[in-house]
């Protein structure tokens, strides 16, 4: 098949796709309903604290509070992400033909992705906490990577942030223990992402197809990053101060932690599977996703 017509031929089914199912949250969930006392907002095994010591020091009630504000933290990420990826995509549009289905779906997930980013700001908004922002490091790597990513690594710094955010969505919004809220927000989620990791694994291989040596090494070292600034940005360290523990204290005690790291390599394998499958997993960039926690060095 041409891959041009394959390409449209992708864009079409997701465009009649995003008819059938696409919602709008300030409709959909009913942001004033109480929350339901003494559930978790995360399973408690996902949190980033779970079995070490300073877990089992914690109340039952303190351990929900963490998993709210791990909850929030992880909104934050989404956000600040979602906004480089919509920046992305209309840099890619702006290049593209109008008149064609896939320039056509590239804005259908631009809408998507407001209406993702406002239901996470609600979210934060409903649970009572902070948003979480970026660290100026990290904020002046995103708005890089906005203005520069293109090809390979523009696709796979997608996938990453949007694999890794579904594998712990889907898990929530199966578990009726869990809080009605972030069920029905991660339901909607896991939805509407599934045609965006489509869209973007069907345009990453013909961006690696079409990408010389030099390009992909380049994105290997860029994607690394990417992986490595993605799982950092979940648990903020100031999540921890909300339950009396030191941000210090609390980030040291994940990072050790063996639980939470098997945590971040169960949500990533998938897309880690698939990146290192189209060899954008090497070199340089290698250890970056090894200082993630998302594989061996």
């Amino acid at each position: 098949m041409d891959s041009g017509f394959a390409r449209e031929a992708v864009a079409t089914r997701l465009l009649t796709a995003s008819v059938r199912t696409s919602y709008d949250p300030t409709v959909e969930i009913d942001w004033t309903a109480p929350h339901r006392p003494g559930a978790y907002w995360l399973p408690p095994e996902r949190s980033s604290l779970y079995g070490t010591g300073i877990w089992e020091r914690l109340s039952e009630e303190q351990r929900i509070e963490l998993t709210k504000h791990e909850v929030a933290s992880a909104a934050s990420a989404g956000i600040w992400f979602e906004t480089i990826l919509m920046q992305l995509l209309i840099r890619h549009y702006y290049d593209a033909d109008p008149t064609s289905r896939h320039a056509q779906y590239a804005l259908t997930e631009v809408a998507d992705e407001c209406r993702h980013s406002i239901m996470f700001g609600r979210l934060i908004e409903a649970t009572g906490c902070p948003v979480y922002r970026a660290d100026p490091v990290d904020h002046l790597l995103g708005r890089w990577l906005k203005t520069t990513a293109t090809g390979p690594q523009m696709y796979a710094a997608i996938l990453i942030a949007e694999e890794i955010l579904d594998a712990f969505q889907r898990e929530i919004m199966a578990d009726d223990s869990l809080q009605p809220l972030i069920r029905m927000v991660s339901r909607i989620h896991v939805v509407e992402e599934a045609r965006h990791v489509r869209f973007a694994r069907d345009e990453l291989t013909r961006q690696v197809e079409a990408a010389g040596p030099l390009a992909l090494g380049y994105a290997r070292l860029v994607i690394g990053r990417a992986a490595y600034s993605i799982t950092r940005r979940l648990v903020h360290p100031r999540a921890y101060a909300a339950v009396g523990i030191p941000p210090a204290a609390g980030r040291a005690a994940a990072r050790a932690n063996p639980h939470w790291r098997a945590t971040l390599r169960w949500s990533a394998q998938r897309v880690l599977d698939h990146l290192a499958g189209l060899g954008l997993v090497s070199g340089p960039g290698r250890l970056l996703w090894a200082r993630a926690g998302l594989l061996d060095r």
